[in-house]
């Protein structure tokens, strides 16, 4: 393809795969005269890079921190590491993403942590060098899970337990404030939705194959939030283990149960955790009246040489009620405030009570004792012991004497002149 141009340079503004080709040029001066044609170049235009995302751990527990990592195919030195949030935009199937904290102008370091995520959470990641910045791809989009259901968006299943016969027709209900909705599901690393938008506050996705699956499920508002996730199974077997969905709250009771493709509950069930037998009799249910983190971990049950595939039964702490902790603050600071004006008005009164009945009686004492010494001469102060004795009182001398040391110093604290 030949491209006339007047200048001695021709510029490709925005570079293409397309763009890849053999250039040469030539000059011509008028319509019979030109020159040769120069040796040709090849110019090859390639994709940017896509950064491989990979977080660590992608389930969250209480407390944990999360891992980022950002891999570019081909390292070399000079990248910097840009981490973004994903925020879901449900009309479009889309996302905006949003710079973490301390990444506006990139890291060296391949690596980014999140400390103390608590809700379900979307990440991803590009790379930039040189100047002006060339830019990598993003990365796609790595989902941080959290079985939280303290969110504002939370995902039911029906029926309310996490394994499924393959013939069973599951419904997941995304439910909160919102009016958008649209329900993911991650399979094997592949993120992917349900069916199409519904504009409601209730929006159902039935999952209706008769396929075997395991897959991650959450829902994503209209105001860019997530719910709690769900590992939802369908299993081409003969017996299921039933248990909750959500995690189960410490001190509350849980009940796990062994069903039948044909519908019935069995008993003479045999359960294990993490694969150590912890209940056999007739019973076909096993019932854990107050939870704590011992029970957590992987569950399955046996019954006549068959066995379900095992479950991750998951044990929340325990929250106080925010609900009941403002007017907690607020009584104690009542009660606090109650107290001290009491012991003020405590203090004053006895202070008060006190001068107005020791007053009068240190000012004649200290009248009668100290007046004539003083007028007779003011440097010296003399006590007869005799005096003393009589007007205070006292048992034997040392006490009279410190009485009377007691005495002026009250005496100077009341500013009596004399």
């Amino acid at each position: 393809m030949e491209i006339s141009h007047k200048d001695k340079e021709y510029m490709i503004s925005s570079a293409s795969v397309s763009h890849s080709e053999h250039y040469s040029c030539k000059g011509r001066k008028d319509s019979f005269s030109s020159t040769e044609w120069s040796d040709a170049i090849t110019v090859t235009v390639s994709q940017p890079p896509e950064p491989v995302l990979t977080v660590s751990p992608s389930w969250l527990s209480p407390g944990d921190s999360v891992t980022l990592s950002c891999e570019v195919e081909h390292p070399s030195a000079g990248w910097r590491f840009y981490w973004y949030k994903t925020v879901p935009k449900p009309p479009d199937n889309s996302y905006i993403n949003e710079l973490l904290p301390g990444s506006t102008n990139g890291t060296e370091q391949d690596s980014y942590i999140v400390h103390g995520p608590t809700h379900t959470a979307g990440y991803v990641c590009r790379a930039g060098r040189g100047d002006p910045v060339f830019y990598t791809d993003y990365s796609k989009p790595k989902i941080v899970w959290s079985g939280d259901v303290h969110s504002a968006v939370t995902l039911t299943v029906s029926p309310d337990r996490l394994q499924h016969f393959t013939s069973d027709s599951v419904s997941l209900s995304c439910e909160g404030n919102s009016t958008e909705w649209r329900v993911g599901r991650s399979d094997g690393g592949y993120l992917r939705y349900c069916d199409y938008l519904m504009r409601n506050t209730r929006y159902t996705c039935d999952i209706t194959s008769s396929q075997q699956s395991d897959a991650v499920y959450w829902c994503e508002s209209g105001s860019g939030e997530f719910s709690n996730a769900v590992n939802i199974t369908k299993q081409n077997a003969d017996i299921i283990l039933v248990s909750p969905v959500h995690p189960v709250t410490e001190a509350h009771s849980v009940t796990l149960g062994c069903k039948l493709r044909r519908g019935e509950f069995l008993s003479n069930v045999l359960f294990y955790q993490n694969d150590k037998l912890i209940q056999n009799d007739t019973r076909g249910k096993m019932n854990i009246s107050a939870v704590s983190k011992t029970d957590e971990g992987f569950y399955k049950c046996k019954y006549s040489g068959k066995q379900s595939p095992q479950s991750w039964l998951s044990v929340m702490v325990s929250r106080p009620d925010s609900s009941s902790s403002p007017l907690l603050v607020i009584v104690g600071l009542v009660c606090g405030f109650a107290l001290i004006i009491l012991l003020l008005l405590l203090c004053h009164y006895r202070r008060s009570n006190g001068q107005s009945s020791l007053k009068a009686p240190i000012r004649m004492k200290l009248r009668s004792i100290l007046l004539p010494t003083l007028k007779k001469n003011p440097s010296t102060l003399h006590i007869p012991r005799s005096s003393l004795k009589t007007s205070l009182k006292r048992r034997d001398v040392m006490n009279q004497w410190r009485a009377l040391f007691t005495l002026m110093s009250r005496y100077n604290q009341l500013k009596m002149p004399i």
